[in-house]
């Protein structure tokens, strides 16, 4: 099945799990996919990976999405190559025990989970309105619905939980979502996000060790890789949501996400704030 044949999918965070395992599907059926990854063997195992299971090559950028630098090169790289995107999935996604800060000088979480989307996308949304219909799909999560902000503490300086910056991060994915949306209307460039699925993955491999014993405990009840693949691959291909923007999916429902992430003031907040750290229009 050749269907998505002639369209340019970039993938971040696709070097393991839900990100390698739509990149499969993606390239399985035809796509020109571009895989991100931050370690250059790992990144180059993930490649021919993909390309034997899918019966197809792919390609591949380095990219550490806790460097602004770095995610500026990932977008002149992925553009000296291609004159199109139909599809960015942002996928990349970390989380760290302790307060960690960046060197631009953000707290880690947050930095590569939200202003690695947001200053992907703006680097990139040209490209995507030129290539229209086109789409971006954030990964997000139900965590969504415990998040807080507090724009006077984006560092959290006053008091660092792991699962507190994640929520935020994941909440910032949602209300990043429908802002853009606004933004892209009439464009022809859809953008949604999804909760993949409580997936079992490696993201929680920075968690405290006091957690880790519940973490295993708890992936023997989770979805694998390949399920959270198949709903990334929906939100992305799916001729149900052609045209719909804005959303959040849980897996491949749609519903409303928390109540702080459809306040449109708090998006627009969190837009000109983003906006200000990562030095984007």
């Amino acid at each position: 099945m050749n269907d998505l044949a002639g369209r340019a999918f970039l993938v971040t965070g696709g070097t393991n799990g839900i990100g390698l395992e739509a990149a499969v599907l993606f390239a399985a059926r035809g796509a020109d996919v571009t895989i991100v990854g931050r370690d250059p063997a790992r990144t180059e195992a993930a490649v021919a990976t993909i390309g034997e299971r899918a019966g197809r090559p792919v390609e591949s950028v380095l990219c550490d999405f806790a460097s602004l630098d770095s995610i500026r090169g990932l977008a002149a790289e992925f553009r000296s190559r291609h004159g199109r995107l139909h599809v960015l999935l942002n996928n990349a996604g970390t989380v760290f025990a302790e307060r960690t800060i960046t060197a631009d000088g953000f707290e880690s979480t947050f930095a590569v989970n939200h202003l690695g989307y947001f200053l992907l996308t703006a680097l990139l949304r040209d490209l995507l309105v030129q290539s229209a219909p086109a789409r971006i799909v954030n990964v997000s999560s139900e965590a969504n619905y415990r998040g807080t902000l507090d724009f006077d503490d984006m560092a959290m300086e006053k008091g660092y939980w792991v699962m507190g910056a994640y929520a935020r991060s994941k909440l910032c994915n949602v209300l990043f979502t429908r802002r853009l949306a606004r933004e892209l209307e009439g464009t022809g460039v859809t953008v949604n996000c999804l909760h993949p699925g409580r997936i079992s993955t490696n993201i929680w491999s920075h968690a405290p060790g006091w957690a880790k014993p519940g973490i295993a405990v708890v992936k023997w009840f989770m979805q694998s890789p390949q399920d959270g693949g198949k709903n990334l691959e929906y939100a992305c291909t799916s001729p149900e949501l052609d045209g719909k923007t804005g959303l959040y999916l849980h897996q491949r429902r749609i519903q409303d996400p928390a109540k702080l992430a459809m306040d449109d003031a708090v998006a627009d907040r969190l837009w000109e704030e983003s906006a200000r750290m990562v030095g984007a229009r």
